[in-house]
């Protein structure tokens, strides 16, 4: 929290945002994490010097102008936005803004306020429109010379309106983008329903059909079925082929016949055959009924979807795209196209907005000329994996359609335990099942291993693993290094001719923080970790924490009572609240509750203090839909990469894995799956504190700080530079940290 040095101070000169006026409106339909976005654009705007102004109510608050629709912000206005669904601004249809009139009005009242910088956080319908009100701007300014409401110095002042864009829309349909805002809470959203539907169509051996949004787009539909290992998927990019009603009340009957007690069928509501025609919710009910006489209910998730408070994760992406908007506006020039702010591979970065609505257009293109396969491309890789692995894992095949290999594997689970770890033994098993191996199941990790702990497993065995949270398999963190003989003696007594190890250092599921609804209190938390201060950062940003304490970045005692002295300014204003993460290994002796007694003494007066050790909870409960997803894909890729080294490798009836290639760690590297050879970690990891040296997420600590109304430094070559669009060279490869 140290003062910025002589460079950072350069930054932040050149990033001057005095003298200009900067708004940011919500567009469309809502989505969680809006508000996280509109807080951040508020507070960055703020910290540059630039005055920031709401408009609410979308497009129609700015046509219809005056104080309560356009209003200027300040720092504390956005204060516990954070955690709230919806846009606390507002959002409306408007179809003032789309006839020209309209646009005149908004231009008249911008100019009235000085408004040439316009945030617009919307579905690609708003942000057309958007850049439709840009390159109008200087004819609707002579309009306005001429009809007498402004004059030609104004027109001089405010001659270019500069627009950056953020993709608020649960359905993930933007192209140019790995995520949009609110697409992982509607995931959270749909996998709680489907998780509670889950026990009592158990209880009453049920089908149900769940319908889910996605009018245009399957993705919703279609990672939400891999994550609760749904039986059967309908999505408007993939229309099943002709015969599909057979075929599914086959595989419906088929799992019901191997005591499976329920059924899962998720429908997107823009659904079609192949022939265009729509599938509805109640056609497949009434189907199931007809074919197979099972009890079958019928659920429509509808705005639920859209509904409750944001995840971590789009608190996060929000965040950083509306800071790296406000950069991206205080950057432009007159010659500068329209941007939306993107998240791809992990990285916040501008694209041309218009290349990326094109693109988003040219998939449904696809789709009304029957061009699935296309369309699906088009979604991009992704999209494309994410279908293939549900394919690979949803349909059982019979024993004689099986391919036949030589090879068993075994599974296990090491270390702590980790939410997800389940949905990647289930995806292993099936798809080296699919394979033809003989799979072996690998109880309490290597020392079950050592013990002989270790059986066959099969397909059925791990039905309904995807959304278990713990580790079924039972894990310890019994090294192997102390049984190595043992454990070789097992692996020849059941021929093993491979391992898939899923575990690590330390894995946490998540952190949970609710510390509003109080009056001048700061919350001192505790976060596990180990010496990685990822969940402190990560949680701490999603949360608008005003500090977090980790061993990557040292601190002293002048930095924790620079901390307190900043907290209680802020609390003798209009903030309530504070909130304050420790990592559990940051410092040996600024202990937790040395931290609170700090706080508790310098505040006194002005704020009290609590604690709170989060300890295991964080790895408890049932895994999230990206922990649900990621581990299924990662771990189908990993079965497919072991049965392709075992194949290269096999000679004279026996696997020769001699070479570093043929024992790797898989991992996301940016935007691709990345397999590599564990000895080439050395060079990379601290293995006497088991972190990374190098950490990527390090980078988003500036972010907390100056959200947090902190004077930092903020790397400039970190941020997003305007980059174009080409198809299928930058598609959704990948799914980012934190989500799908």
């Amino acid at each position: 929290m140290a003062q910025p040095d002589n460079q950072s101070k350069r930054f932040f000169e050149s990033l001057s945002g005095a003298g200009k006026s900067i708004a940011v409106l919500t567009s469309g339909g809502d989505a969680q994490g809006m508000n996280a976005a509109v807080r951040a654009v508020v507070r960055m705007g703020i910290y540059v010097g630039a005055k920031v102004y709401f408009i609410r109510e979308g497009y129609q608050g700015m046509v219809d102008g005056g104080e309560e629709n356009i209003k200027e912000a300040s720092w504390e206005s956005v204060s516990s936005m954070l955690q709230m669904g919806g846009t606390v601004i507002g959002s409306a249809r408007c179809k003032e803004f789309r006839c020209h009139e309209g646009r005149l009005k908004a231009a008249h009242n911008l100019v009235q306020r000085g408004i040439t910088n316009l945030c617009v956080i919307g579905g690609d319908g708003s942000l057309t429109g958007a850049n439709l009100f840009r390159e109008e701007w200087s004819g609707l300014l002579e309009e306005l010379v001429q009809q007498g409401l402004i004059d030609e110095d104004a027109v001089q002042k405010y001659s270019a309106l500069h627009i950056v864009g953020m993709v608020g829309s649960i359905d993930n349909d933007f192209c140019g983008t790995d995520m949009t805002i609110g697409t992982d809470s509607a995931l959270h959203r749909i996998i709680e329903v489907v998780d509670a539907i889950m026990t009592t169509a158990q209880s009453h051996q049920r089908t149900f059909v769940l319908e889910v949004m996605g009018r245009h787009c399957g993705y919703l539909a279609l990672v939400s079925a891999l994550a609760c290992g749904a039986d059967w998927v309908l999505i408007p990019e993939m229309p099943p082929e002709d015969g599909w009603e057979e075929k599914m009340c086959q595989k419906l009957s088929a799992n019901r016949a191997g005591m499976k007690r329920l059924n899962i069928i998720i429908v997107a509501e823009g659904a079609i055959d192949c022939n265009n025609k729509p599938i509805t919710t109640d056609h497949v009910k009434d189907l199931v009924v007809r074919c197979l006489g099972f009890d079958t209910r019928v659920t429509i998730l509808g705005h639920v979807q859209r509904g409750g408070t944001p995840s971590a994760f789009d608190r996060i992406l929000a965040s950083r795209m509306g800071v790296e908007a406000v950069i991206a506006l205080l950057e432009t020039t007159a010659n500068t196209p329209a941007c939306v702010v993107s998240l791809c591979g992990n990285q916040a970065v501008r694209l041309p907005l218009m290349e990326c609505v094109q693109m988003t257009q040219e998939v449904q293109k696809a789709m009304d000329e029957k061009k699935f396969e296309e369309a699906v491309k088009l979604r991009g890789r992704s999209f494309e994996n994410n279908l293939k692995t549900y394919k690979l894992l949803a349909h059982r095949k019979l024993e004689s359609e099986l391919p036949h290999s030589n090879f068993n594997i075994a599974v296990l689970n090491v270390g702590a335990p980790a939410a997800g770890m389940n949905a990647a033994v289930r995806s292993a098993v099936r798809v080296g099942i699919s394979e033809g191996h003989k799979m072996f199941a690998v109880n309490d990790g290597f020392e079950g291993f050592y013990k002989g702990q270790i059986k066959e497993v099969k397909w059925a065995d791990v039905g309904g693993w995807t959304g278990q949270g713990g580790s079924l398999l039972g894990t310890k963190r019994t090294l192997p290094a102390k049984h190595v003989e043992k454990i070789a003696e097992q692996m020849r007594a059941h021929n093993i001719n491979a391992l898939l190890v899923i575990g690590g250092f330390e894995t946490c599921d998540r952190i949970k923080q609710s510390a509003s609804g109080t009056k001048r209190r700061v919350f001192i938390i505790e976060t596990m970790g180990g010496y990685c201060g990822y969940l402190a950062s990560v949680g701490g940003l999603a949360a608008g924490a005003d500090a977090a304490y980790i061993y990557e970045e040292p601190f002293d005692i002048r930095d924790l009572q620079s901390n307190v002295e900043h907290l209680t300014e802020k609390m003798k204003g209009a903030i309530q609240r504070g909130l304050v993460l420790r990592n559990e290994n940051s410092n040996e002796n600024y202990t937790t509750d040395f931290i609170y007694q700090l706080y508790s003494e310098e505040g006194r007066g002005v704020f009290d203090c609590r604690k709170n050790v989060l300890g295991h909870m964080q790895q408890g409960g049932a895994p999230s839909p990206f922990d649900r997803n990621f581990g299924t894909k990662i771990s189908a890729k990993a079965m497919l990469w072991l049965t392709k080294k075992m194949n290269e490798t096999f000679r004279q009836g026996r696997v020769f894995a001699n070479t570093e290639d043929t024992c790797c760690l898989l991992g996301m590297r940016r935007r691709a799956l990345v397999f590599q050879p564990v000895v080439q970690l050395k060079d990379e990891t601290d293995f006497v504190h088991r972190i990374p040296k190098e950490q990527w997420w390090l980078k988003l600590r500036p972010l907390m700080k100056i959200l947090a109304k902190y004077k930092t430094s903020y790397d400039v070559s970190d941020s997003g530079q305007l980059e174009h669009v080409v198809r299928n060279i930058q598609p959704k490869e990948s799914d980012p940290s934190g989500a799908m």
